[in-house]
């Protein structure tokens, strides 16, 4: 990689919140940074996307404000929305107060009365904070569209009161799983990072870092395990998020080595489909006599 004190920056400060990290995404994490620009981040599901967006706020000590995607997704849920319960109730109490109507309008459609959202939050900020829009794939072309406005001139209008600009430019992460193509115009507007399954030597360094006290054959014998898993042909291929799940689950038991009975008993923690349980048990043989975990099995 490039010498660069910027660079040492960022890859000291991942370091420092637990996130083992590797060129690419240093590179990608600093220039989103000094370019002030949105970084779109994809990979499949539990590959630790999302867990940039929370290193980084805790790195920069500012706010996480998340954005959760998903289909039907629309303005009033992710900028703001009038809290009319209030607004009734105060109309009620204002009823006699011999105040015009235009002077009860402006009061109940006052930021008072004004439920703000996570992008006029982000927006509105009195610090940068991180603002993550995750798994945007999730959410309508539409709500995608309008996505583009407030990531382009970072202001939002609001009919009753006016337009709102941001005081402080959010650092802006946007993930997806690829549930669906996004558009060329959002991708023109971001940095892109793809991130795929750790190689072994990074999955064990993320075991071993997450799951301190875990014994270190195990740890070995876990992640090549799940090397292999992930060639198979599944439904839904465990990432690492279903890694650390089982390691943690398995040091909690106190095991130091795998055996078949072990992994037929806690496939539900790495798998999350039955068919996918039900075709990895029937090739467990094949598997472990792949990862070396064990040289003789039960019932061979």
């Amino acid at each position: 990689m490039i010498k660069n004190e910027g660079l040492q920056h960022i890859q000291q400060m991942l370091y420092e919140q637990g996130y083992i990290t590797e060129p690419s995404i240093v590179m990608s994490v600093f220039l989103a940074k000094e370019l002030r620009k949105p970084l779109l981040i994809e990979g499949p599901a539990g590959v630790g996307k999302t867990e940039i967006a929370k290193v980084m706020s805790r790195a920069l000590d500012t706010d996480l404000i998340r954005l959760q995607c998903y289909e039907g997704l629309d303005a009033t849920h992710a900028i703001y929305e009038w809290n009319y319960q209030q607004q009734l109730l105060h109309l009620k109490m204002d009823e006699h107060s011999g105040k015009t109507l235009e002077e009860k309008e402006r009061n109940i459609f006052s930021e008072r009365f004004l439920l703000k959202r996570p992008l006029l939050q982000a927006i509105t900020h009195q610090k940068a904070p991180v603002l993550l829009i995750d798994e945007i794939d999730r959410a309508d072309e539409e709500f995608e569209s309008f996505l583009l406005e407030v990531l382009s001139d970072w202001q939002i209008s609001i009919p009753e009161i006016g337009t709102i600009k941001a005081s402080h430019i959010p650092q802006v992460i946007v993930t997806s799983n690829r549930v669906r193509e996004l558009s060329e115009a959002l991708r023109r507007r971001c940095l892109y990072l793809y991130i795929s399954y750790p190689e072994f030597e990074k999955e064990l360094q993320i075991v071993r870092s997450k799951v301190p006290g875990i014994d270190e054959d195990l740890s070995r014998q876990i992640c090549a395990f799940m090397q292999e898993v992930r060639q198979m042909r599944l439904e839904k291929v465990p990432g690492i998020a279903e890694t650390l799940d089982w390691a943690m689950a398995l040091s909690a038991l106190h095991i130091d080595h795998l055996d078949k009975s072990i992994v037929e008993s806690t496939l539900g923690i790495v798998l999350k489909d039955w068919q996918d349980i039900r075709h990895t048990q029937d090739s467990l043989s094949e598997l472990f006599e792949k990862v070396g975990a064990i040289s003789k099995l039960e019932d061979l």
